[in-house]
This record gives structure tokens, sequence and C-alpha cells, in this order.
């Protein structure tokens, strides 16, 4: 039976969000019940991290094998059972990454980004991030602003998102869609293997 190597987004509270709830460990397989459909019941995750991106319900990265009565539909799939293989707390990580890309988008496109983006997008630095959303916001392009703004957003995984979305959009498409996942995955794991 064929095994797909997979991603998957948790809440942050680790637990299942159908069925009994439990909390999700590494090294244990998950098992749906009923019929499979994508969307409605069945254990889900993306080939790629980014599209897994797109469905997280919080910052908790899981590397997973799923296999059994596979569906798959464009950025997803589902099977009968998951195994998680791997976890790791996510918030960091996708801030960072949410900073990487839109530092990216700012370099290239926003010739004369105010200082303050700038510095907070290469640091991280908290106590610059409203006067960096603010300048971007009084200041930016569509563009460079987008990225910008998500990347000093609220949550982790949405500023995550959105920064990826707006500098593959800026970048023109697929490449850099491509070229972003490919960033997140080796940030993922990189982190994963640190904490094996």
């Amino acid at each position: 039976m064929k095994k797909y190597l997979c991603w998957h987004f948790l809440s942050d509270n680790k637990r299942l969000r159908w069925g009994n709830r439990a909390v999700v460990k590494v090294g244990k397989t998950y098992r749906a019940t009923g019929k499979l459909k994508l969307c409605e019941n069945g254990m889900h995750g993306s080939e790629k991290i980014l599209d897994a991106l797109n469905y997280a319900p919080g910052s908790v990265i899981c590397r997973v094998e799923i296999w059994g009565g596979v569906q798959q539909d464009g950025d997803k799939m589902v099977g009968r059972y998951r195994r998680v293989l791997k976890m790791v707390d996510g918030e960091k990580i996708l801030r960072e990454f949410a900073r990487k890309c839109a530092l990216h988008v700012v370099l290239k496109y926003w010739k004369d980004a105010p200082d303050v983006v700038v510095r907070y997008l290469k640091t991280g630095d908290e106590l610059l991030r409203d006067a960096a959303r603010d300048a971007a916001w009084d200041a930016a392009g569509a563009a460079a602003r987008d990225a910008a703004w998500a990347a000093a957003g609220a949550a982790a995984r949405d500023a995550a998102w959105a920064a990826a979305w707006a500098a593959a959009r800026a970048a023109a498409g697929d490449a850099a869609w491509d070229a972003e996942n490919r960033l997140l995955r080796i940030m993922v794991t990189a982190a994963m293997d640190n904490e094996s």
C-alpha cells in the first residue's frame, strides 16, 4: 500500500479537530472511520507545505504519512490513516518565514522603503513592528505593502501565508511560489531535525 509523505498543521493545542479530539503525538497512527471524503472526513495532508498552510488551524507543523484509500484533489489529500513522523511548534518559524518573504518583495520592488520596515523584516524586533506596519501602510506600493503588512500581522500562520502569497504574486507566479515553498520546507525540516 502506497504511503504519501505530507505536511499537516494542527491547532496550537495539538488536538485532532474531529472525532475524539485526542492530543496528537509523534509516532502514533491515527485512523478515520466512516466514508472518506475530502474536506469532510478522513486524515488530511498536503504534499507541499504551503498548500498545507492554507488549511492550517494553528501553528503546529507535522510531517506525516497518509495511506489507505487515498483521494487527492489539487493541493490536498485524504486517507484512512495518518502517522505523525515529526512535529514542531511553528510559531517562530512562520513569523520568520513571513518576514523573509516580505523582505524579498520589499528589497526587489520598493527601492525607497522606509528604514524601519527593512530593519523590522531583517531582525523581527517586536519594538519596531507597529512602526514598520504603519510606515508600510503609509508609503508602500501594493505588493510591497501587502507583504510587509502580512509579516507584521497577528497570527503567524496567517502572516506566513499572506506574505508568501504576496511575494509570489509580486514575483509573478509559480516559480516564486515554488521557491517560497522550498524555503519554508527547509526552515521547518531544520527545526524538526534539531528537535530529534
